[in-house]
């Protein structure tokens, strides 16, 4: 029982992420060593449980070392073209239609599960497979023919979308099919890139081979936009596995996909930590603003009355209460981060001066760290630029020092415009702070 307040208080926080996944589309990947594993059916468990919290579930699996321990075992000898891809003759071809038959029946093996007083107690899942993925031959690289390795051609997403409307978890294997009848070889991650952006996928969710997608230096950042992956690719190495998931989470984001998330294999429970936690343990990538910077809603005044309401009671923030905020909520910009309220201010201008008062500025205690403040006052700096102002100035008694570091210097009680002169609380004698913008 020493456990249960952590339980929770993870259940409890989790609830945000529970309702906006409910009905959206997630691929998820891993390599044959994934299936090698002893935490295996843990994994399956996971991906069990992203289906019952009501997430549509594609799964994309490889099956590299499966195929390699069959074609060692048959006398056979790896072979490869330029850019690393494996020359599939017929005996590897053959291999590769057992490995990856035999690590399907696995699959659907597993979570098919639904003995008493296990993670798949009282399910009843339904798996879908088939020809969902055409495939054309890769052809001569290099002088070298790749025979029967292959690359995505096209993706029935309407058959898959049948099959998911139906509440089936559908497995795509790494093999294609040509409409000469034919089978290929086909890399994994470029089959779950090429369905997660023919399916229009809300996520695309990569498990890496290693302890962290990192370099040779140090781990990789929380977030990146595809163009930071494409340079990040451009000037690191990775190793092979972290390479390729990378590769496929910008091929996916600029087909369409909303986020794609890469999260170390070796982090047990990782999938469900990066997908119901607000900081997970990977990184993703989106061509979507993480932390987004918006004009506040009607709805956010509870969010903002979280941030405020401690600094008022410190003294370091005047009190607003809620119908002041009701009112003046035009007036507030919000930095979002996946729902929650991270940061906030106000601000109110001055025209006729060309002026206007940063105020109410708050960050959420566990992103003070993060540069979440910093983001929101350059958006306003921008958008006081843009409106024709030249000037912000701010009102503070315990935050002076966080604003000179940012390019605001003292002024006096006759610097600010008559009205907000005329405003001022000398009991708390706020330090007056102001900053040219134009």
């Amino acid at each position: 029982m020493a456990d249960t307040p952590s339980f929770v208080e993870f259940f409890r926080s989790s609830a945000p992420y529970i309702h906006a996944h409910r009905g959206r589309t997630f691929v998820v990947c891993f390599g044959g060593e994934a299936v090698a594993s002893r935490r295996f059916p843990s994994l399956i468990h996971d991906i069990a449980l992203l289906s019952a919290l009501g997430v549509r579930v594609v799964v994309v699996h490889g099956a590299r070392p499966q195929i390699e321990k069959r074609v060692k075992e048959r006398g056979g000898a790896a072979r490869f073209v330029a850019g690393g891809r494996r020359v599939t003759d017929a005996l590897a071809l053959a291999c590769v239609k057992e490995a990856v038959g035999t690590v399907r029946v696995e699959i659907e093996g597993l979570l098919s599960m639904g003995v008493p007083n296990s993670p798949m107690g009282g399910a009843r899942i339904r798996v879908a497979s088939g020809n969902f993925v055409g495939a054309r031959p890769l052809g001569v690289v290099g002088g070298v023919d790749a025979e029967w390795t292959g690359l995505v051609r096209r993706v029935d997403a309407d058959g898959i979308r049948q099959r998911l409307d139906n509440g089936a978890i559908v497995v795509l294997p790494p093999i294609g099919y040509s409409v000469t009848g034919e089978v290929f070889n086909l890399s994994f991650q470029d089959v779950a890139a090429s369905a997660a952006a023919a399916l229009g996928a809300d996520k695309l969710v990569s498990l890496v081979e290693g302890k962290a997608l990192s370099d040779a230096r140090k781990r990789m950042p929380q977030q990146m936009t595809p163009q930071e992956a494409r340079e990040a690719l451009r000037k690191k190495r990775f190793g092979d596995d972290a390479r390729l998931h990378l590769e496929a989470a910008v091929q996916a984001c600029e087909g369409g996909v909303r986020r794609a998330h890469l999260v170390s294999r070796a982090h047990d429970g990782g999938l469900l930590v990066e997908l119901f936690t607000r900081d997970g343990v990977g990184t993703m990538v989106t061509s979507e603003s993480y932390d987004g910077v918006r004009p506040a809603r009607p709805d956010d005044v509870g969010g903002i009355l979280e941030l405020l309401e401690p600094l008022a009671e410190d003294d370091v923030l005047v009190e607003r209460p809620r119908d002041l905020l009701e009112r003046d909520i035009d007036r507030f910009t919000v930095v979002e981060r996946d729902g929650l309220i991270a940061a906030c201010a106000a601000t109110y201008p001055y025209e006729s001066q060309r002026a206007a008062e940063i105020a109410a500025v708050a960050v959420h205690p566990r992103y003070r760290d993060a540069g979440r403040g910093e983001v929101l006052l350059s958006y306003l700096e921008r958008r006081a630029r843009e409106q024709g102002l030249t000037k912000l100035f701010v009102l503070t008694t315990r935050t002076a020092h966080w604003f000179r570091e940012r390019g605001f210097e003292p002024g006096r009680l006759a610097d600010l415009p008559p009205a907000r002169r005329t405003a001022y609380d000398k009991r708390r004698a706020s330090k007056i702070l102001i900053k040219p913008v134009a």
